[in-house]
């Protein structure tokens, strides 16, 4: 993935899990809802947009698969119109049971305040997106990051 200088952001973690399990996770929205949103139209699959849905915040976002390496890569691009970015998920298998999961998004726009802003929610955002797999994925428990991140009464 090409990145401009650092205008992008970028979550990493081991997730003690086959890659093809790990890989599945981010491609099916029955197993992504445990994790990150709460609903999603359907699988990846490359030239296919798709609605991903977190319901706590009444909130939707179509999001368009651009590649698709099973096992390898993803690529979506997603965001408002005029603001969209791009986010690359890299698979590294370690062994059998390892997978490194590296999560960049790319392609943010706009003054030095508005890009660090979105730098920083990004890595935070995928941060707990990758905490919350791991959890999901290596114990089968379902943490809540992302609906916890932002509790209704605090904004």
């Amino acid at each position: 993935m090409k990145t401009e200088n650092n205008k992008f952001a970028r979550a990493e973690m081991l997730i003690r899990r086959p890659v093809s399990e790990v890989f599945q996770a981010f491609i099916d929205p029955e197993i992504t809802s445990k994790f990150w949103f709460t609903k999603g139209s359907g699988k990846l699959e490359e030239y296919q947009p798709i609605e991903w849905v977190w319901e706590m915040y009444d909130f939707s976002l179509t999001v368009l698969t651009k590649v698709i390496k099973e096992n390898e890569k993803i690529v979506i691009e997603w965001g408002n119109s005029g603001d969209l970015t791009e986010v690359e998920w890299i698979f590294t298998p370690l062994n059998k049971d390892e997978t490194f999961v590296s999560i960049t998004n790319s392609g943010l726009k706009g003054e030095t305040d508005k890009i660090i802003d979105q730098v920083r929610n990004s890595t935070e955002g995928f941060t707990l997106v990758l905490a919350g797999a791991k959890a999901y994925l290596e114990h089968q428990l379902q943490l809540n990051l992302v609906l916890d991140r932002f509790p209704k009464g605090l904004g």
